[in-house]
């Protein structure tokens, strides 16, 4: 095996390291796996990473296969092109499947064509602020609305799981600020999504998914700069903000694909 054969191998190989920790059979080796045995996972298994979700994550991309605006401009964006410029070698697929305007009940219903077609390995969903939204201007039943999320996010999530038992799920934590028009329902955006990452906290816990938390960010990023600077409407990050949720989801995702540990954020 040459120099550049070994190198692609050790990276797919990193990439696999999480994905089946989810199964009992394999964490065993999945845990103790190293850099000097690559050969525990497969060789030829190219890594595929999905982003669903909201506009937030839909990022204004492009609606067919134009390679030059497929991945949008948000934070998906930055990530596929730092990990992908990187490791050209493993010959990772990044997909942005976010629809502006997007609940999950709106996943669920183009949750065939959007993800399980892709068949993902690492499955990204940013969901939760247009659900706060309907629930805030509608004037639904804040339980019955809570209870249906939970419900309906744990129905893909296991579809998913059904297809793929490796499936490493990166379960995003949405957010809210009291920046422009949210000023005016401030406390009820607040509680809501506050409700609604306790069932998204409930959910990773369940499917053993990583958990990016988006708020903690934001919410630390405004010791250096007002939380305009980072979210334009309290609800879209700007420029920045959306490299920082990036480096934040590159972080968190590192814990399952080791690879990814290289850019040592922290």
């Amino acid at each position: 095996m040459n120099q550049k054969t070994s190198r692609r191998t050790f990276l797919r190989s990193s990439a696999f390291v999480g994905l089946a920790a989810a199964l009992p059979v394999e964490k065993s080796w999945a845990d103790n796996l190293t850099q000097e045995s690559p050969e525990l996972l497969p060789a030829d298994k190219e890594l595929v990473i999905l982003f669903q979700g909201d506009s937030i994550t839909d990022g204004n991309r492009g609606r067919n296969k134009d390679p030059n605006h497929i991945m949008g401009h948000g934070y998906a964006f930055s990530v596929a092109s730092r990990v992908g410029a990187d490791f050209p070698e493993s010959k990772i697929t990044f997909y942005n499947r976010g629809i502006s305007g997007n609940r999950v009940a709106d996943l669920k219903n183009r949750w065939q064509t959007d993800t399980l077609d892709l068949k993902p390995d690492v499955l990204s969903v940013l969901v939760g602020i247009n659900d706060a939204a309907v629930l805030i201007n509608k004037k639904a039943s804040e339980e019955d609305a809570y209870d249906v999320f939970e419900n309906t996010y744990r129905d893909i999530l296991t579809q998913s799981r059904q297809q793929n038992p490796n499936t490493l799920f990166v379960l995003c934590l949405p957010f809210v600020y009291p920046v422009s028009k949210v000023k005016d329902k401030w406390e009820q955006y607040k509680n809501a999504v506050a409700s609604y990452t306790e069932r998204i906290y409930k959910l990773a816990k369940e499917f053993n998914a990583v958990i990016v938390d988006f708020p903690a960010v934001f919410d630390k990023a405004q010791k250096k700069a007002s939380i305009e600077y980072w979210m334009w409407d309290g609800i879209h990050p700007t420029v920045p903000g959306h490299e920082l949720m990036a480096r934040e989801w590159i972080k968190q995702v590192s814990s399952k694909l080791k690879f990814l540990k290289r850019y040592g954020y922290r």
